[in-house]
């Protein structure tokens, strides 16, 4: 069972009683997503990959916040986006609906995201001519994909709680999809973390993290 939760920047995320813990940081679940993925990561790959339709790799879709923001500021900067989120257990409609997250896009965005889904789920959809999502109902280990990726989200629940999302095993599995120059960006940063990615070719970068973290981390694949 998922909990509506409010979060300390005034918006909310969900409570997940199977794995007890929130979606999002509990010092903001708005703010976090703003900083860790679209300033860090997003815009990042936009300087580094200018003019390309950017291809992006989810790693735990949840409540779609960061794919709101993510279509939010395509949508503004006339960004071409291939998201796929990778979910292994997608929520309803009516949870995604009760984050009330549709004040912080456009109407046509929340529209467009919530009347497609469902459809999302089990097949590539186009949104818009510029934007299209790919929700694969998979775990992350069975996940395959011939597709390389210019940017990855890495929002797994934290380590404390699902240890298995970040074993060496697991991260170079995620960095296998980058495309050289890709970019892996997460709110976490532990020694752990960054030898794995080191151990596959990825220069690491530390980074202010957003409320409620020191640091953040953020790399990039070696060309």
């Amino acid at each position: 069972m998922n909990i509506i939760t409010p979060t300390a920047d005034g918006s909310n995320t969900l409570y997940n009683e199977t794995i007890g813990e929130h979606y999002h940081s509990k010092h903001g679940a708005l703010q976090e997503s703003k900083h860790v993925f679209i300033d860090a990561g997003l815009k990042y790959a936009e300087q580094s990959f200018p003019g390309e339709r950017l291809a992006i790799l989810e790693i735990g879709f949840g409540t779609g916040l960061n794919f709101l923001m993510t279509s939010a500021y395509a949508n503004e900067q006339q960004l071409m986006i291939d998201y796929t989120g990778i979910e292994a257990y997608p929520l309803r409609i009516q949870e995604l609906a009760s984050t009330l997250y549709d004040q912080y896009v456009p109407s046509k965005i929340w529209d467009t995201f919530i009347q497609n889904y469902e459809q999302a789920l089990t097949a590539t959809t186009a949104l818009t001519e510029q934007q299209q999502l790919t929700i694969p109902h998979t775990t992350l280990q069975d996940f395959q994909s011939d597709k390389l990726f210019d940017l990855a989200y890495f929002d797994a629940f934290s380590v404390q709680h699902q240890p298995e999302m970040w074993s060496d095993e697991i991260i170079g599995h995620v960095c296998s999809f980058l495309k050289p120059g890709g970019i892996f960006v997460t709110y976490a940063i532990t020694g752990k973390l960054k030898r794995a990615l080191k151990s596959v070719g990825m220069t690491i970068e530390k980074l202010p993290g957003a409320p409620g973290k020191r640091e953040m981390l953020r790399a990039v694949k070696t060309p």
